[in-house]
């Protein structure tokens, strides 16, 4: 954003984590309400700790537990927070300093300093905090109930981690029940977290752009992530990315995770390559999800008009759809059949689609689900509340989410279609799949790669909102990588 002709990042207001504590507090009161429980105690939230590189003195850098960011805001590790289920008062608890942290990292400041930082009500040292917390209303037993966060994230199979500290055993520890509840509210989300989310897309929305115009053949995968990462932070004051940078060009583009520390993004760009990119800024610790995909010459080959066509058909088809009530198992259907209808329609596959899509055929080119939820996190939370189970059908199965949108759910929508040996030598072998083969036509595409086109959306009273915006259409890419302006009513950068 820019003022005065100088650039500055956008400024998240303090209203934003007041709304989600009071949202927290209304559907744990009547959760506990339903269960017959009484609606007093506090929820304690512990933040997160700084971390050393195994046995040295380097420290990574903090980046804040999510659940902490969302009712707190905090940048800063070794916090606790609470809030008072009764008449909502919020606390801060810091830690004590050495004072030695005043010579290295700056100046060391008290409690009422992060009380008016964070807009909290109360804010103490972190020794103090059995005392403040023994004043909540206790219970019949005379004990204060904490509310700890305590449950198991559908997508890494972790759990969540709750607070502790010297002291905890005299109070009684509620695990149950703040977990599913804040799960749940970090589902949909709030016009000023979506202020957010659309500032984090258009920062890295515009750093793909600029990406894309550098591409050419002859560069390395890494030169290409280290444009991103400096556009998002010089312009945006991104200084984290919501997950590493999968910068895979040629074959590397259907390894789903490339990017990783044993496959850094270095491979040398070739004529005839085929780009996928999957970067997003992170800002206030809420991120971006955005995957293009492109030529790196500029110019699309038969082929990749083909391949990019069919995700690109798949994704516009899916954003046409989306509105409250839509089931999004349905809509990742519907990016399997329309990529499995364009690959047919090239002649790369024969027979009835329906029959493909009863043979779960799509998995074999999209493997993945269609997106996910959004939000703190680039796999945001509430995925499969509690009682939803997964589909174990190929493909199916690697759904982030199986739910009925609602309006405020922010997802990616991101179909993609590969071409990845393990996938494709079992499916032309397997009775059942091999039929609606070309072969010779497949054969040819091996090597290949992958397209991905990821777009994050935010799910409207009729409709959606995309709120990223880079060039897809196949004549606005080429356009763009020759230097033309986007979007095109913009004056060329």
């Amino acid at each position: 954003m820019e003022k005065g002709g100088e650039k500055s990042a956008y400024v998240i207001p303090l209203e934003l984590y007041r709304q989600n504590r009071e949202k927290l507090l209304n559907k744990l009161r009547a959760r506990l309400t339903e269960l017959n429980l009484p609606s007093k105690g506090m929820v304690l939230l512990q933040g997160g700790e700084e971390h050393s590189k195994y046995c040295t003195d380097g420290v990574d850098l903090f980046r804040q537990e999510s659940y902490f960011a969302y009712l707190f805001g905090v940048i800063e590790p070794g916090f606790y927070g609470a809030i008072d289920v009764v008449d909502g008062t919020s606390h801060l608890f810091i830690p004590k300093l050495n004072p030695e942290y005043a010579v290295w990292l700056g100046k060391i400041e008290p409690p009422e300093h992060f009380k008016e930082k964070y807009g909290v009500d109360a804010g103490h040292y972190v020794d103090e905090m059995p005392d403040i917390l023994k004043r909540t209303e206790a219970n019949a037993e005379g004990k204060v109930t904490v509310y700890l966060l305590h449950g198991l994230n559908s997508d890494s199979g972790l759990y969540s981690k709750p607070a502790t500290f010297s002291g905890i055993d005299e109070f009684v520890k509620d695990m149950n029940n703040l977990h599913p509840v804040l799960s749940e509210c970090r589902v949909l989300k709030s016009e000023l977290e979506l202020d957010v989310l659309r500032y984090t897309n258009k920062v890295s929305s515009a750093a793909h752009v600029q990406v894309m115009r550098i591409a050419k053949p002859g560069l390395k995968e890494y030169q290409l992530e280290s444009i991103f990462l400096h556009e998002v932070y010089y312009n945006g004051g991104c200084r984290y990315v919501s997950y590493a940078c999968i910068c895979a060009t040629g074959p590397n583009s259907s390894v789903l995770h490339y990017g990783h520390a044993a496959a850094p993004n270095d491979r040398t760009l070739k004529d005839g390559d085929m780009a996928l990119l999957d970067m997003g800024a992170e800002y206030g610790c809420y991120g971006s999800d955005i995957t293009c995909s492109y030529p790196v010459n500029g110019k699309f080959t038969d082929e990749q008009t083909i391949v990019y066509g069919a995700v690109l058909n798949a994704q516009r088809a899916v954003i046409a759809k989306l509105k409250p009530g839509v089931n999004w198992v349905d809509m990742h259907k519907l990016a399997e059949e329309k990529i499995l209808e364009t690959l047919k329609g090239a002649g790369y596959l024969r027979g009835e689609v329906a029959d493909m899509m009863a043979a779960r055929l799509g998995a074999v080119f999209m493997p993945h689900g269609l997106g996910h939820f959004m939000g703190l996190d680039v796999h945001d939370t509430g995925g499969y509340p509690e009682g939803a189970k997964r589909i174990d059908e190929p493909g199916l199965r690697s759904l982030r989410t199986v739910r009925d949108l609602q309006e405020g759910m922010v997802l990616t929508v991101e179909p993609g279609c590969y071409f990845i040996d393990p996938l494709l030598d079992p499916a032309m072998e397997d009775s059942a799949t091999s039929k609606f083969f070309v072969k010779e036509k497949i054969n040819k595409l091996r090597g290949f790669g992958g397209v991905r086109l990821e777009d994050n959306v935010v799910v409207t009273a009729d409709g959606c909102e995309n709120l990223t915006d880079c060039p897809r259409e196949i004549a606005d890419v080429e356009a763009v990588m020759a230097g033309a302006p986007w979007p095109p009513s913009c004056p060329k950068r």
